[in-house]
């Protein structure tokens, strides 16, 4: 067996820290189940999905064998990690392909290896999407850890496979094995979101939107919502964090709206998850050039698909991005921030320090950022240190608004 060292792959340029790890039990016992099914599998017949720094995927390849595999992994700061620990593990480029959530994706695959997502409705839309595309002999060796599974999930596999088979427990870990795939319709992403007409007890009306056109150009489709209190329309992918309702986070922020740099030419919505901040803004500000910003491929999809849906796309730039890797210095004069406080299942502080950092250097010198974060975080000594100085604008029982000035010079972490 080929020498392969899990324990020298790194999370970078995701954050790092002694409680975060760049493979996890998971990933093994994946590898050690499907060993046969890998080494047998004709080149180009493995799929990875959910792969989180690249364990899956260089496994398969390192390890067992496998050539030519497809990767889905939905964060950027995944697929950036990936490559980066390929080419420490002295594994070409060449032998993996980084992919979005598409037919090609599992087209004829007879191997699927499978981090399972947290959110139902991403396994719906990848399960849906292989048993509708991949070979009627595939094998899903979907695994996750025990305290993070549920028998819902084994109903969504159920509903796409005719097989679904449930390993023992190892190292608090437990697999998800489905074959014989059956075809339920088209992929819908976020089905359980809000997909179908209808009308929610909240005056919510529910759709469904079909990728980055009502033409049906995307193969998956996205699920939507109509909310009334906003008067605004919200995409989702299955992946999207918080789905089609607008989180109580940034419906807070929204009130502000009419404070935030009056005199803005270009805003940016950095995390931006379904787009709510940022077509908010196109809306309300027609002459305000928008840039909406996430590492999330699913959150990138979904807003897109909010900005057109609301009738701003042509003002709402989506860029799937590390942070604001790809945002010049001084350029912006008002970035809009709901900040995860969440590094994947870990309470971690990590992210939302990487943010304001990386909003201080793309700010213009008195360019305004605009930030709603739980209250008990007690963020603002952070971003006092990290973007300039910094004053509360809101509050109520669960959430701070703050707006900081940047300086115009980075402020070491």
């Amino acid at each position: 067996m080929p020498e392969f060292n899990f324990d020298a792959l790194r999370r970078a340029p995701d954050v790092e820290a002694p409680n975060l790890f760049a493979v996890d039990p998971t990933d093994r016992f994946i590898l050690d189940e499907a060993a046969e099914l890998i080494e047998a599998a004709p080149a180009g017949s493995v799929v990875v999905a959910n792969d989180r720094y690249g364990a899956l995927a260089l496994g398969a390849i390192a390890v067992h064998g496998a050539r030519a595999v497809r990767v889905h992994q939905d964060a950027y700061s995944g697929e950036l990690a990936l490559r980066r620990n390929a080419e420490a593990q002295g594994v070409e480029s060449s032998a993996f392909r980084s992919m979005d959530v598409e037919p090609t994706l599992v087209d004829g695959a007879r191997v699927v290896l499978l981090q399972l997502p947290r959110q139902l409705y991403a396994l719906d839309e990848l399960a849906a999407l292989i048993a509708r595309a991949a070979d009627p002999d595939v094998v899903v060796i979907a695994g996750g850890r025990i305290k993070h599974m549920s028998l819902a999930m084994n109903e969504v596999l159920s509903k796409y496979f005719g097989d679904v088979r449930v390993s023992r427990a190892r190292q608090k870990s437990r697999l998800l094995i489905a074959s014989k795939p059956r075809v339920v319709g088209a992929a819908t992403a976020g089905a359980g979101a809000g997909a179908g007409a209808g009308a929610d007890a909240d005056g919510t009306t529910t759709g469904t939107a079909t990728g980055e056109d009502a033409k049906g150009r995307s193969p998956l489709t996205l699920a939507s919502r109509h909310d009334a209190a906003l008067d605004l329309w919200v995409a989702a992918a299955g992946a999207a964090f918080g789905g089609t309702r607008v989180d109580i986070g940034t419906r807070f922020l929204l009130e502000f709206l009419p404070d935030m740099a009056p005199d803005a030419h270009h805003a940016i919505d950095l995390g931006c998850g379904t787009g709510i901040l940022a077509t908010s803004l196109a809306r309300a500000r027609p002459e305000l050039r928008v840039t909406a910003t996430d590492q999330s491929a699913a959150a990138v999809r979904s807003a897109r698909e909010t900005a057109r849906l609301n009738g701003v796309e042509d003002r709402v730039e989506v860029v799937r991005d590390d942070a604001l890797a790809s945002q010049p210095d001084a350029s912006a004069d008002l970035i809009v921030l709901n900040p995860p406080f969440h590094v994947g299942s870990t309470v971690h502080a990590g992210i939302a320090l990487k943010l304001f950092a990386d909003a201080s250097r793309v700010l213009k010198p008195g360019g305004e950022l605009w930030t709603v974060w739980n209250t008990h975080l007690g963020y603002r000594p952070a971003l006092e240190r990290l973007v300039g100085p910094t004053e509360q604008c809101g509050r109520n029982t669960k959430f701070t608004v703050t707006r900081s000035r940047a300086v115009g010079e980075l402020v070491s972490n």
